[in-house]
């Protein structure tokens, strides 16, 4: 398992998510903590770089960082269009 990590930036963000995009940011998180691979290259060009996004909800899209060594997820951003 992995522990995730917010950015202030993230947590501020999560406060501006519509409510309905909460529940499946839960999801998100919850899968994260399990599998945070899962998710797409943040840059497809360095498709083994620690940096990835994952979509979550019908128009959600967070980045992170897996800290391997410290078995972490840290998100850095939220985006809720």
């Amino acid at each position: 398992m992995y522990e995730i990590a917010l950015d202030p930036i993230v947590e501020e963000q999560i406060s501006a998510v519509p409510e309905q995009a909460l529940y499946p940011l839960a999801e998100l998180f919850a899968l994260l903590e399990a599998a945070p691979w899962s998710g797409s290259p943040y840059d497809p060009a360095n498709p083994k770089a620690n940096m990835l996004t994952h979509t979550f909800g019908e128009r959600g899209l967070a980045t992170y960082l897996v800290l391997e060594e410290q078995r972490e997820v840290y998100v850095i951003r939220l985006e809720w269009p």
